[in-house]
């Protein structure tokens, strides 16, 4: 029988792939609860091993989603996970607040996929599972998307759209 809870007192360290400017960042006590939520509630398979957690300064989060040169302000991303297994915030994220978790929660639906090898028709279709599920997690506070990030159905329809 495989465990699902895992130890959340192993410190997890950035792997050198990342950016240089990256800090690495203990990970909340709640992360193995946000896991087990989401595989038990989304229908999404355990990691062997959690993420890696790490800061970067709000503009290399967006030259990494959209690349160098985009014209994306730093302030409309707020986290970004990698496909090397490392889920990089902005600077001051502490994981203290509902909000804050929800983007957490988001990111490690990616991870869960990416950890899974699982396959999408497109990338909207990778981040219907990971709104849904921040959407679902923001709920049992009493909040949204909508109220908390101004991320409303028009929106996410756009986002989580195949396009081919």
């Amino acid at each position: 029988m495989r465990t699902a809870i895992r130890n959340t007192a192993t410190v997890l360290f950035l792997a050198g792939a990342g950016p240089a400017a990256a800090e690495p960042l203990q990970p909340p006590p709640l992360l193995d609860t946000i896991a087990l939520w989401l595989e038990v509630n989304f229908d999404l398979p355990a990691a062997q091993k959690h993420p890696t957690l790490a800061t970067l300064p709000a503009a290399e989060l967006v030259e990494i989603r959209y690349g160098a040169g985009s014209s994306v302000s730093p302030g409309e991303v707020v986290a970004v996970y990698d496909d090397s297994g490392t889920i990089y915030f902005t600077e001051g994220w502490t994981g203290s607040s509902v909000a804050q978790l929800s983007v957490l929660v988001h990111e490690m639906v990616h991870h869960l996929q990416t950890s899974a090898d699982m396959r999408f028709a497109c990338p909207g279709e990778r981040e219907a599972v990971a709104y849904r599920a921040q959407e679902a997690w923001l709920q049992l506070f009493g909040m949204s998307l909508e109220t908390t990030f101004g991320i409303d159905p028009a929106m996410l329809l756009f986002a989580t759209a195949c396009t081919h």
